[in-house]
């Protein structure tokens, strides 16, 4: 018997698995691609915690696999002697989220573990402020972030607010995986917790605590009572946390016009109104620009379910259209306008940092330069910037100003250590007051940052390769690029070669060799010259592999056709 179908039995028969979960696999038997997938592998615990389609089976979000994460945790906080100071917990809207979090506090629990547990869901940031504020040696957020809606996720933070980095992720995922046997998962009633004084709920005393701190943030508070009665705001939360914190924060800076998509306004893990509750995907807005065009918005904002993410649309001032931002370039509104700002008022630090991904805009190195910031280049995934932060800290060398990753997220401030998405609409919004008080909306404004320093464009393709067979192409295609490296991409000549799998940048003309300076990660980078690159990985919680391209022109035309060139180019050298 194949050892899928020996841990299907296994699941089948062990009376530690609830009737509910028995039930389910009955359902599949004799579909053998279903149990396949379902148990050809663990749900792997990597770097960023847990990600996977819920159900039974040991490649499914369930309780006994949340159980198995937690309770390696649990190990790994005992032997760090962080029971007393324990962990906070939060969730947000998606199915089975609420019911995941509370295993999780139970199995703390019953470890000995106090837990400091939401009321009910909050955002991702909001999370991250909660483990510093409560001096927490750790946070666990229950959330799939923008995936569809079959997923859920569990995402681990550490004593700094930020998730996991080495070497803690790899001694946490030791523990985790050093759990062989599902009996091995703690567990303890609610009540029992509650006696021995070790569950805790937390919620609108942390809420207020978060607020002030992104209030601190305004710049241009006397601006925003100028014009609050003139700028129009829609907004979407799209089913997920953002609702309340978005609303309280405006509310709170005096914004009067915000005008809430009413479809997607209460949280609901079906997400009824979008297949893909991604401010990414322009599909979303759909519901949103409706009512925008009935209310003539000056701009339009979603956050995903988690509230890590913000995309936006404004209005082109020439013709009346409503534009989409990429996540580059909302961000990169966002840092000119904080970095000028802070520069006029006397407040910009001399030893100021700005800090981006290997895949984010060089639109970033050419605002850094102008600013006098020095600019830092971390791994994909926005635990790399929490680092720095936390280095930055402890070293006294630079101050923290700016960081951002292209995939929709950014921090202003360092009250939380992750992407915040409530931050980020708050300091777009203080933005949109200032500029329009010039007679400008957000989009003449990003093609004013476009006109001062270049026309960069980015672009951002995926693959989708479901199931054991997709993960093996996506394995082929990453091996294939890496023993065949391209000489030439379109137009250009291939300057650069990073591989940080091998730690390695090859300079091709000159055939040196030198390190690449960062942790070994499975990416590949092109550097083209003239502020052109390219860049390919596997996505660490999707099935997919992803290719980024980014161009500098000196139109937006140019740019653009630029742009699909190099994605062409990039994906035949895939194959």
């Amino acid at each position: 018997m194949e050892e899928y179908q020996e841990k299907y039995q296994k699941w089948l028969q062990n009376p530690i698995f609830d009737a509910e979960t028995k039930q389910e696999l009955e359902a599949i038997q004799g579909n053998d691609a279903e149990i396949l997938d379902r148990f050809y592998k663990d749900l792997e615990f990597g770097t960023a915690g847990l990600r996977g389609v819920i159900g039974a089976g040991t490649n499914r979000m369930n309780k006994y696999t949340v159980g198995k994460a937690t309770q390696g945790l649990a190990n790994f906080i005992k032997k760090e002697g962080g029971e007393q100071r324990g962990v906070a917990i939060s969730y947000d809207s998606r199915r089975m989220s609420e019911e995941f979090s509370k295993e999780v506090a139970l199995c703390f629990n019953a470890n000995g573990i106090r837990t400091y547990r939401f009321e009910s869901l909050r955002p991702v940031p909001e999370l991250s402020f909660a483990v510093r504020e409560l001096g927490c040696i750790a946070g666990v957020m229950i959330t799939a972030s923008h995936n569809p809606p079959e997923y859920n996720g569990y995402k681990v933070y550490w004593e700094d607010g930020a998730q996991i980095v080495a070497p803690k992720d790899k001694q946490i995922i030791g523990e985790v995986n050093a759990i062989e046997d599902f009996a091995e998962i703690k567990s303890m009633s609610i009540e029992e917790a509650k006696s021995a004084g070790l569950y805790h709920e937390i919620g609108q005393e942390i809420d207020q605590k978060y607020y002030t701190q992104l209030e601190k943030l305004v710049l241009n508070p006397a601006i925003i009572r100028e014009v609050q009665k003139d700028l129009k705001i829609v907004y979407t939360p799209l089913h997920g946390t953002g609702n309340i914190p978005v609303r309280t924060v405006l509310k709170e800076l005096g914004f009067e016009n915000v005008y809430v998509v009413k479809e997607q306004e209460l949280p609901d893990g079906n997400f009824p109104t979008v297949s893909y509750p991604n401010p990414e995907d322009p599909k979303a807005f759909a519901l949103a620009l409706e009512l925008a065009k009935k209310v003539d918005a000056d701009v339009i904002l979603a956050t995903d379910p988690d509230a890590d993410r913000l995309g936006i649309f404004a209005k082109d001032s020439k013709t009346g259209e409503y534009k989409i931002f990429t996540g580059n370039m909302t961000a990169l509104l966002i840092a000119e306008y904080e970095l000028s700002q802070k520069q006029e008022k006397g407040i910009l630090p001399q030893n100021g940092a700005v800090i981006k991904t290997i895949v984010s805009s060089n639109l970033t190195d050419a605002i850094a330069k102008e600013y006098q910031m020095k600019l830092f280049e971390v791994l994909t995934g926005f635990k790399y910037i929490g680092e720095k932060i936390k280095e930055f800290e402890q070293s006294g060398n630079y101050e923290y100003v700016f960081g951002f990753e292209e995939s929709y997220g950014c921090l202003v401030g360092t009250h939380a250590r992750d992407k915040d998405g409530i931050v980020a609409v708050m300091a777009l919004c203080e933005a949109a007051a200032y500029y329009k008080k010039q007679g400008l909306s957000l989009w003449d404004q990003m093609i004013r940052i476009y006109e001062k320093y270049g026309f960069y464009k980015e672009e951002q393709i995926s693959i989708v390769l479901k199931g054991a067979d997709g993960a093996a192409q996506i394995k082929q295609m990453m091996e294939n690029m890496r023993s065949n490296p391209p000489q030439t991409l379109g137009k250009y000549t291939i300057k650069e070669i990073r591989d940080y799998q091998l730690n390695t940048v090859v300079h091709t003309q000159t055939k040196e060799t030198t390190q690449t300076g960062l942790p070994k990660s499975n990416v590949l980078y092109y550097d083209l010259g003239d502020g052109a690159w390219c860049c390919v990985r596997p996505s660490g919680t999707e099935p997919k592999i992803k290719f980024y391209i980014g161009v500098k022109e000196d139109t937006m035309e140019k740019a653009e056709a630029e742009v699909k060139k190099l994605a062409e180019e990039l994906k035949k050298i895939a194959q």
